[in-house]
């Protein structure tokens, strides 16, 4: 999974395309929890494209998306929230899956 560089990045991509991108950052044990699992969920939905964007970097972008907790996942097709599962829970590879199969072909 590749990091988001900028907030710019972030316009472009989420306006062209199906992007996830997953809200972390390396000091967060739930985050360090389910990256194991992260490529198989990647290939899984391979149509879409997983970003990694850093929490800290990206203080505004969070508070502007209302990303308040950790790990958290907001997918965007062609400039559309498709579905947003954000919370400060710990997230298993099923209830990721599940997000991932309500707006996923």
């Amino acid at each position: 999974m590749r990091k988001l560089e900028s907030v710019e990045e972030f316009q472009q991509l989420k306006e062209s395309g199906k992007h996830v991108f997953m809200f972390s950052a390396d000091w967060c044990p739930d985050c360090r929890i389910i990256e194991p699992i992260l490529p198989e969920i990647e290939s899984q939905y391979a149509e879409y494209t997983f970003l990694y964007v850093d929490r800290d970097q990206f203080i505004d972008l969070c508070i502007e998306l209302d990303i308040f907790g950790i790990p958290s996942f907001i997918a965007y097709g062609d400039g559309r929230e498709l579905g947003r599962f954000v919370s400060k829970d710990r997230k298993t590879k099923e209830q990721i899956e599940d997000f991932m199969n309500t707006f996923a072909s």
